[in-house]
Order: structure tokens, then sequence, then C-alpha cells
């Protein structure tokens, strides 16, 4: 890997604690004010009937159409594969291998500070001691392949459900979901008591389509949906293209109740209490042709924008299914519960779903849609936002691509109590975020960090803003910029008046910020190291632990990293202790739910598998966090690790017990020493 290859590394951080930064005094001699920018306008307006709603869809894309339907060939007619949230995912440095273990679809990541005891979602009498998902906020669960409540395990492994009795060691229940084994990496769970919830990034297909069933009960737009009353072979549902979420009852033998799909793509979801709220993604179905030969652009063109004008309402809202054991149930989102910004292309709807899992079943999921898109969601307890990056340009047919520097959208949802979300404020900011790490909602006011400027070159830049909600808009209130000039950000910590920002090409700066002062924010200190953290995680007092890449003076990476870093004086920020895997890579470098630290014992485990030579463990690595070092205790393994299966995927604490999983079973190991306690095997 070249020096231009990599370039230059920064890490902004965000000072630690309201106390530290107390000891602020000035920034950098090199630090320049920034001018304010203004965030564009988003209101959103809702469509006043269907025949409304129809004619502003048509008009808003027909003018984008071409020969191929929408840019280089796309057709609208089959929805996005499921696509990759950047919840988790650090940008790869050019020449960097692709990780061996892809993650396991769209999810979010991380961890509040001192948060891995917290017990969201624990059901009551289950006392267990027990770590949570590495999630970004307290109390607000994200899903993951595995979840505990102290007392059982609940994984979602090879399209089966199963669950696993901590004390006793043994399988209790399992429930075959889907007959796709390489779905596993697709499929990620919510548990809640008695209640688990599976989300799928498709349709797993199990007695779905093709197979004869009740009858299908279609409402149209705006109308309730009831289940239909089976009562033989009839109308067969058509397939529906898109994520598809299964309701388990885990109380005795695993029962499924429900299954919910709909039209588009799933991007995240988040739950507080035994509420769900899922955000998927849609395209019009409308069939858009090719053309036949060479020259026959202009006719294919012609008659793709007839297509969009004799389109049908039902062609552009997202359709839902729900299927229970009384029968199969089937719906639109309804005109009324549609809005749009003033100006949008109508490519794209934005829907969040809410669930209720003390429910019978799943329902209609009681959908409100946005004419827009969106890749990346971050939700606290009272709040849910999705970003939209809309990227350098929109691609036209009548012309040459515009080009505009690219632009996030920020919508804003609130998600108080268990009703359907109200969108309260929307805005935007200029560049791109990196993943939900990137925002954070302290105060009522929303922090975003971003990067400017193509991905790795020059004339890039990052910046963080300070957005405040007023009427229906979140206009930005303040900034600070001019971080990692000529790079682009690979990590994103904020914590209370708190944050770390992360850019790279070849050293790694890092920056302290004061944000005390959302109008105001300022840079404070700097530490320059080399290589990159890709995540980065408060272990409190003052300190915060990086997980990334080491790399030469010249930013060619040579393995996995963990730092310790102090941040107690934000003017002098101070890495204190390093443990490096050269040669090595780790899955919690682009998705923290595969990070674990518990506080109690200063623990950090987190799997380890090769990227280059020179490294030949495969496990989970296993670390003890001093005062001022990183002491390793040993590497967890599990059988199949040379094919693949035994490669582990996530760790958890019940008790004194260190948890691992694969795809090979679960393996328990003592928390002290990590002598085996047991092996679970998954057959």
């Amino acid at each position: 890997m070249t020096a231009h290859a990599l370039g230059r590394a920064r890490l902004v951080a965000i000072v630690a604690t309201g106390l530290a930064l107390a000891g602020c005094t000035g920034g950098p001699p090199d630090q320049q004010p920034v001018d304010i920018v203004s965030s564009g306008e988003l209101r959103l307006v809702s469509f006043d009937s269907c025949e409304l709603a129809l004619a502003g869809l048509r008009d808003a894309l027909s003018g984008r159409v071409g020969p191929f339907g929408l840019g280089g060939g796309t057709d609208l007619a089959v929805p996005a594969a499921p696509g990759q949230s950047r919840a988790g995912a650090a940008p790869q440095a050019p020449g960097m291998p692709v990780p061996a273990v892809p993650p396991p679809g769209p999810q979010g990541e991380g961890a509040a500070a001192d948060k891995a005891e917290s017990s969201a979602g624990e059901p009551a009498g289950r006392d267990a001691e027990h770590s949570t998902t590495n999630v970004h906020e307290a109390g607000v669960d994200e899903p993951d392949l595995v979840k505990t409540d102290g007392k059982r395990i609940v994984s979602m492994v090879d399209g089966t459900l199963r669950v696993v009795d901590a004390a006793s060691k043994a399988v209790t229940g399992s429930l075959r979901l889907s007959d796709q084994p390489m779905m596993a990496g697709e499929a990620n769970l919510l548990l809640s008591g008695d209640r688990a919830l599976i989300i799928a990034n498709q349709v797993f297909g199990i007695a779905e389509d093709g197979v004869p069933g009740p009858p299908v009960q279609r409402a149209q737009p705006d109308q309730p949906t009831k289940p239909a009353i089976p009562t033989g072979p009839a109308d067969q549902p058509q397939p529906i293209a898109g994520p598809e979420l299964i309701l388990v009852d885990l109380a005795g033998t695993p029962k499924e109740l429900a299954r919910f799909t709909i039209d588009g793509r799933y991007i995240d979801a988040r739950m507080v209490g035994d509420t769900v709220r899922v955000v998927t993604a849609s395209t019009p179905r409308l069939g858009f042709i090719t053309p036949s030969g060479s020259g026959d652009e202009r006719n294919a063109m012609r008659a793709n924008r007839e297509i969009v004008a004799r389109s049908r309402i039902e062609d552009w809202l997202p359709r839902y299914r729900t299927r229970t054991e009384h029968g199969i149930s089937e719906g639109h989102v309804g005109c009324s519960a549609l809005a749009h910004p003033p100006t949008y292309s109508a490519a794209s709807m934005l829907t969040v779903l809410s669930f209720d899992l003390t429910a019978p079943n799943l329902g209609t999921g009681d959908p409100v849609s946005i004419v827009a898109d969106g890749d990346i969601v971050y939700g606290t307890q009272s709040s849910l936002y999705v970003a939209n990056d809309l990227g350098a340009a929109i691609p036209t047919v009548d012309g040459p691509r515009p080009t505009q520097p690219p632009t996030t959208e920020l919508y804003k949802f609130d998600t108080t109590g268990a009703g359907k979300p109200r969108h309260v404020g929307s805005g935007t900011v200029p560049g791109r975020l990196l993943n939900q790490y990137s925002m954070s909602e302290y105060q009522g006011k929303l922090r975003v960090a971003t990067t400017v400027g193509p991905p790795g070159g020059s004339r890039s830049e990052s910046s963080v803003y300070v957005l405040e909600p007023r009427g229906d808009k979140l206009p930005v209130i303040g900034q600070v910029g001019g971080l990692g000039k000529n790079e682009q950000i690979y990590a994103v910590r904020f914590v209370g008046p708190v944050g770390y920002v992360v850019t790279f090409r070849r050293t790694d700066p890092l920056y302290t910020l004061d944000l005390r002062d959302p109008a105001a924010p300022r840079v404070a200190g700097e530490l320059k190291i080399n290589g990159y953290s890709a995540y980065l995680h408060p272990a409190g007092d003052n300190r915060v632990i990086g997980v990334g890449q080491e790399a030469t003076d010249q930013g060619r990476v040579t393995g996995t990293q963990v730092s310790l870093f102090d941040v107690s004086d934000p003017a002098k920020p101070a890495r204190i202790a390093q443990y490096q895997m050269p040669g090595g890579q780790s899955e919690a470098e682009y998705d923290p739910h595969a990070f674990l630290y518990w506080a109690k014992t200063s623990t950090l485990v987190m799997p380890t598998m090769p990227k280059m030579g020179g490294y030949d463990r495969i496990g989970a690595l296993v670390l003890r966090i001093g005062d001022a070092a990183l002491v390793e205790v040993g590497t967890v393994q599990h059988p199949g690790e040379g094919t693949g299966s035994g490669v582990i995927r996530r760790s958890l604490v019940v008790g004194d017990e260190l948890w691992t999983i694969s795809r090979s079973g679960l393996a328990a190991n003592d928390l002290g020493n990590l002598a085996g306690r047991g092996w679970v095997a998954f057959e």
C-alpha cells in the first residue's frame, strides 16, 4: 500500500466529561474559525389525497426516467437488494482486503459508556448479572444474532432460532425458520420477555409462496386490513420482495406467531421497552423496459415515461403482508400516512414501522412514509433519526450529471410512547455520514459529523455540526470544521459533551473538541499516532478504547491494534497502552456488535482472524484493562475454525462465565482464567 493510497490520519476527539472540559484553555495555534453554514429547508408536506399523491409522484419522476429506467440501467420494477447500513462499517482504506467475515446485514452498533450491564429488554424475574448487545444508547436495543436475559441465550444462526439454558448449558428449544442456510448472516433478532422478533433482510420463504393456503384479504390505500378467514385454496398472494419480520413465542417450545413482509429493503431497527421501530426503503414497481437494440434508446425512454404516466397509486405505495395461523392480510401504506419534502425525486419511499411485541401478532406495523431515501438510523429513548446521503449527483437522461457537493438529509421522529411515530423536524448538513455514531442527541440538540470531498482524495475535510429543532426544521446553530484535511472519517463517538472523530490517510492525530457551548464548538488538544481507530468505546475514568489498524509511517496498515487513551486533560490526550495483532483483523473494526467490554472486571473481548501473513490465531481475544495497560488473558477458540464454521462472531457474559458463539455452537469459559465450562454444539 502506497503513501498516496492511504495518506495521513487524524483522530478528532471531543472531550470525555464535562469535568474534563472544565480544564480546557484554548485550541491549538492553527485552529481557524469557521463560518456557520445554513441548513437547507426540509419542511415536510402531507398529500391531501391519493389523486394528488399520484399526480405529484408521476410529475417528480417522469423527467428523470431514461431508456433504462433511472440512471445507468436501474430498473425500479425490482426493489434493490437489501443494502448494507453503514451503522457499523469503517471505510476501507485503498488496498485493504475485504474482511473474511462479512457484516451480517444492516444493523446498528456501539455501546453507551459503562452500560455493558444494562438490562434493556430484560424480563422481570431474570436477575442473573449479564451483558447485553453492545449498543449506541443505553435503553435502546439493536438487532443482533444473539441475545441473553441472564437465564437463557437466544441465537439466530443458519436460519434456526435456538434457546440455550445458561445454567444447564443445553438447548431447550429450537425453531427452523429458513431452509436457506446462507441466510444466516441476513437475520438478526430482538428479545423482549418471552417474545423474539427475527428480522431478515428478505423473505425466508418457507411455505410462503406457491403453496395453497388461506385466502388473502387485500386492502385499498387508506383502508384498514382485516385478517382473512381461511376457507380453503383461493386467491394466492403475489410475492413481496423485501424484509421479513417473524414474531416467535419463547414460552415453552418456541412457536411462530406471525410473519410480516414489506416491499423494499431493510435499513435498521431499534427497540425501547416492548416497542420496535423498523425502518425500510422501497422503490416504485413500474416495470421499466430496456432498449431492444442499438439506436432504440429514444423509443425505450418514451415507453418508460409512458409507464410512469399510466401508473396507479398502488404501484408506488409500499405493500405489506401479515401472515398468522388465522390467515393472511395484505395492504398498502395509506396516502394519508405519506409526506414529502418541497422537492423530491419520487425514486424511493422511506417507511417507519412500529410493532408492540406484547401484542398477539404484528398487525400492519402502523406505517409512516416519506418520499425520500435513507441509509443510517440512530435512536434514543424518545427520538428516531434517519439520515439520507444524497451523494454527489443525481443522474438524469437529458444531460450530464449535475455536480454538487454531497449533502445529507436528516429526518427526526418523536417515538415517545408505543404509538405511531410523529415526524417533528428535518434538516440538511453538508457532506456524508460514516455510520450511526456520526449522530448524537444531547440536551435536545443533535451533533453530526460529516466528511466533504472524495473519499481518500484531496480537497476532503470533516466537520462537526450542532443542530437544534426549531418548529419543524433542524437548522445548524454551530460547527467546527477543517478536521482531517485530505482525509475521511473512520470512526465517531459522542458521550454527553463528548465525541471522537477519527480521520485517516497516514497518521492518526487525536484532536479533542470542546462542545460545551453548542453554538461555538472548538478544538482543545491533539495527539499524533500511526494507524487509525475504526471503533471507539468509552471505558470510564476519562479513558477511551480504540480498535482499528496499526500502520507504518507511510500509511500501510499492518494489523489490528487496540489502544487505550487517557483524555482526562483534553489539551493533552495521551495513549497510555497499546496491544497489537500483526497481520490480524477483527470484525469489531467494522461491526461494534462484535465488541464486548465488561466494566465490572475491565474485560475486553473481540473476535480475531488473519488478514495477512503473520497472524494465525482465530478466535475471541480476551484482554484485561489495567490503569495503564492492556494485558492479554488468552484466546477462546471453537472447533471448525479451519472451515469457517468455528469463526467466533459474538461474545457475552452471564454471571461469571464468558460465552462465545459461532456457526459451530456456543462455548462457555470462566471469565477470569478462560477455563472451559461447557460446549453446546449446533447440529
